[in-house]
């Protein structure tokens, strides 16, 4: 697995038994999910990989739909299954903890539930989330998950995958102790340099990974997401973006890019409630999301 660095510039700071009658054929739409019934593929995979996203671990009681401690059991029902399978890697797509009002509690929260992440067999990638930098500052964060950098790219099986870093408030701050409001989310104007930079060289087709969304307007998405857009579309090269933040499951296609939105492991009490998937990937870009329990199942053209 090849990293590619960001630079050192200063803002780098129960498995369902079956599939849901068949997978989900993503029709375009600007606004709402909409789709029509299709057969699973029967080819083989040239990679798969684990996703989950918005754990919001926390040592603390329920609040509404989020069961904080209930993510222990969730997480470790995700790692045991992408051993099982196995997948090639895992991704974590932001808001990994729940914020704290100290360093210390929040540090304890990510070491905590990184334990049991720990324990998958292969590499693993941290977005970052809001949730994640709210006492911490990405530096103490990054450190903690043993990652060097909050946006970078990598090779695997001759694709190519970003991650992205909308921890940044409009004025391009980074965010960290207790600096910002989460509705004011942006990618500067050099990571975003760096995006176009990173998709001219790479040759592979690509997917990208971040934690806000890029597919809508209003609080749960980066300022200059068309801006963003559109990079990745004049790239010629993006296949997917996965995100998460939002909490349901949704999905917008746009000018040939599948925007697909995960559903929060945090919502809803007990492992019945759990939400995580396996992304499948075939020789020529097409793709298939197996979701287990509140994850919704995605196939996606290429």
């Amino acid at each position: 697995m090849e990293i590619t660095n960001s630079s050192n510039q200063h803002i780098v700071s129960n498995r369902r038994a079956f599939l849901k009658q068949g997978m989900l054929w993503m029709a375009s739409s600007a606004a709402s999910l909409s789709s029509m019934a299709a057969e699973p593929t029967t080819q083989n995979p040239v990679m798969q990989i684990g996703l989950i996203t918005d754990v919001h671990y926390a040592d603390k009681t329920p609040a509404d739909t989020r069961h904080y401690r209930d993510s222990m059991a969730k997480i470790r029902r995700s790692i045991s299954e992408f051993n099982r399978v196995p997948v090639d890697f895992a991704a974590e797509l932001g808001d990994y903890v729940d914020a704290a009002e100290t360093v210390e509690a929040e540090i304890g929260y990510l070491k905590t539930i990184d334990a049991e992440l720990q324990k998958f067999a292969g590499a693993r990638h941290y977005v970052l989330g809001n949730h994640c930098v709210w006492s911490l500052t990405k530096t103490q964060f990054l450190e903690t998950v043993r990652q060097t950098n909050s946006f970078y790219s990598f090779d695997h099986n001759d694709f190519h995958f970003i991650v992205l870093d909308a921890c940044f408030r409009g004025d391009e701050v980074a965010y960290g102790e207790k600096n910002y409001e989460w509705t004011d989310t942006e990618i500067p104007v050099a990571e975003r340099e760096w995006l176009a930079d990173d998709l001219q060289k790479t040759k592979h087709k690509s997917i990208v990974f971040l934690h806000q969304r890029l597919d809508i307007e209003g609080h749960y998405t980066v300022k200059s997401a068309p801006a963003v857009r559109r990079i990745l579309e004049q790239s010629g090269k993006v296949l997917a973006v996965f995100q998460g933040h939002y909490h349901q499951n949704d999905y917008q296609e746009i000018n040939g890019i599948h925007y697909c939105t995960l559903a929060a492991m945090i919502e809803g009490a007990g492992t019945e409630n759990d939400a995580y998937s396996i992304l499948k990937i075939f020789v020529d870009g097409a793709m298939q999301l197996v979701g287990f329990g509140n994850q919704t199942d995605y196939a996606l053209s290429s």
